[in-house]
């Protein structure tokens, strides 16, 4: 692999055709979102993108396109990674998936092997079969013959995903590891805060940021050059925050359920409707609010202090979730003219 640091947009299946040409051009990958298992085999509903996916490669001819399988709440890995024959058939419909779209490869997206937290099967065994399912996708990626067809993961972006998997194998097995640096807290939290910062602020109630996940990731096995961090193109909000320090580190009268897109953050919200954005330099992360509700976001200060920390820090580079969110005010011109 090059050392041109990598660009990867998370895109929903049925984005594809409106993609814009720009932004085609600046990523390096795209993760088509998502693929999913289904009484043990791995199936998409792609047959409609085949003028798309040949559209994309018209323009960019460099790019390298995977089906990720999986996201939140998409079951089935821990069942079909429980067997042989199961790691098998996974393995060998998703490389069928690949072969019949001349895809690029492979994204496994398992939300979270050993935790059933998005009411998926779940088992203690799940740390060693996740490394014994990817050594099947591998062999039947190699299978296939022809041109080098990668394999990759999408990772919870803290210690409790390398606590329940074997970082150092599956590292081994893969070209990258993308550590889901956002989401950091949020559904589960009714403090407000960053949800996808790159420091953690000293006074934070939580230590997560993306600086966090990368040393625990690094420390798990995962060589540096083989790590993508991940950037946020929504928003985290909390509402019923008392109005005291611009309503960062407060006690929320809800969890930090999922927000507005950064597109509409641009036209409604950021210095909106009663608005004001704040920015935190510890973290290097901004934040809304209102006097009432406190948004967490990327935005492209953030952004570009991702992409020099990737840089500084000898990473691979950078995915997002996901396209659709900042078509109108492209985040991924923002990051490509960061990367260089």
């Amino acid at each position: 692999m090059s050392n041109q640091k990598l660009l990867i947009g998370y895109v929903n299946t049925n984005d594809l055709a409106s993609m814009n040409e720009d932004d085609v051009k600046a990523l390096t990958g795209i993760n088509i979102a998502f693929g999913t298992v289904h009484e043990g085999k791995v199936v998409w509903k792609g047959d409609h993108t085949r003028d798309a996916l040949r559209r994309i490669r018209d323009l960019n001819p460099e790019i390298k396109i995977i089906l990720s399988i999986g996201g939140w709440s998409a079951g089935g890995f821990s069942e079909a990674a429980a067997t042989e024959e199961g790691r098998k058939l996974f393995a060998e419909t998703a490389a069928e998936i690949v072969r019949d779209y001349e895809l690029d490869g492979m994204d496994i997206d398992w939300e979270y092997p050993g935790i059933s937290m998005a009411g998926i099967g779940a088992s203690p065994e799940d740390k060693y079969t996740f490394t014994y399912l990817l050594e099947s996708c591998r062999e039947a990626l190699d299978a296939l013959g022809g041109e080098y067809k990668m394999l990759t993961i999408a990772a919870g972006g803290d210690a409790y995903f390398c606590r329940n998997t074997e970082m150092d194998k599956v590292a081994a097995l893969c070209d990258y590891v993308q550590i889901m640096t956002y989401d950091l807290r949020g559904g589960y939290s009714h403090a407000t805060g960053h949800h996808t910062n790159l420091y953690t602020p000293q006074f934070d109630f939580y230590d997560v940021s993306a600086d966090t996940g990368v040393k625990v990731f690094e420390a798990a096995g995962v060589p540096r050059e083989k790590i993508v961090i991940g950037a946020a193109f929504y928003s985290r909000c909390w509402r019923g925050v008392p109005n005291a320090d611009n309503g960062y580190n407060q006690y929320a009268e809800t969890v930090g359920q999922s927000g507005q897109i950064y597109d509409k953050l641009v036209d409604e919200f950021i210095g909106k409707n009663g608005f004001e954005r704040f920015w935190d330099d510890s973290a290097k992360a901004p934040w809304l609010f209102d006097g009432e509700t406190f948004i967490s976001y990327d935005d492209p200060e953030s952004l570009k202090h991702k992409v020099q920390y990737l840089k500084d820090e000898g990473l691979l580079g950078i995915m997002y979730w996901e396209y659709g969110c900042a078509v109108k005010h492209s985040l991924t011109q923002v990051l490509r003219d960061a990367i260089g």
